[in-house]
């Protein structure tokens, strides 16, 4: 068997936000046992993604626009990992920003599960959003993330009821504070210390995907929350 009659036999999975982070921890986790489409903007970036992985290829695109690549008419997993967080306290934080953080962590979510669930329903797939802590509670200075994450679990909500009788599970997952150049920004933002002794890394919010992935198709994990379980 050639390696590309092997990997029309895997299952495929595509991963938004796979070149770094939590979203590259997903890619490789999943890529033991699927086809990954490495989600992202940068040529290079899903290059060096795709030679790391046993069958993968990219799927190029700036979510944000709406301008998506065409999706395969099979689609076994879809995990939204994109994302953004911006913004200050609501007094000093402008349109625009709001915007750009909706865009990408709520409206390219939503484009792009419209436009790959006729290759989920044909085959009963899973959609995975990651979520955050955030998604249930927001603080001083997190309103913009925090809102669009609370939207971002509504739009999953109401998808798994829909979606149920078409066959397609729907998980949300939230991580709590997870080693990644994103949980850097923040710590700085907020002027604390960067120390990964109370963080979650990449890796641990990737085995909580395959958890909800290998779940038996009679079952979904709904909500999954995954926490440090050292704290501060």
């Amino acid at each position: 068997m050639t390696d590309a009659q092997a990997s029309a036999q895997l299952p495929i999975a595509l991963v938004t936000g796979a070149t770094r982070g939590i979203g590259r921890a997903i890619a490789e986790e999943l890529g033991r046992t699927h086809h990954i489409l490495v989600g992202g903007r940068r040529v290079d970036r899903v290059a060096e993604v795709i030679t790391a992985l046993p069958s993968a290829e990219g799927y190029l695109a700036d979510l944000a626009t709406g301008d998506l690549p065409p999706l395969p008419r099979r689609l076994d997993v879809l995990v939204h990992s994109a994302g953004v967080e911006a913004g200050d306290r609501i007094a000093d934080t402008d349109r625009a920003t709001w915007e750009r953080v909706f865009a990408t962590n709520v409206f390219a979510v939503a484009e792009l599960t419209r436009a790959a669930l006729p290759a989920l329903r044909a085959a009963r797939g899973i959609v995975v959003a990651i979520n955050s802590g955030s998604g249930f509670v927001s603080g001083p200075r997190g309103g913009v993330y925090g809102a669009s994450k609370f939207a971002l679990r509504a739009l999953t909500d109401a998808l798994r009821e829909e979606e149920r009788p078409n066959g397609v599970r729907v998980s949300s997952v939230h991580p709590g504070r997870t080693d990644s150049d994103m949980q850097r920004a923040l710590t700085d933002k907020l002027g604390e210390d960067y120390d990964t002794d109370y963080f979650l890394a990449p890796q641990d919010v990737a085995a909580a995907v395959r958890l909800v992935v290998d779940l038996p198709e009679r079952g979904t994990v709904e909500t999954l929350s995954v926490r440090p379980t050292r704290r501060r």
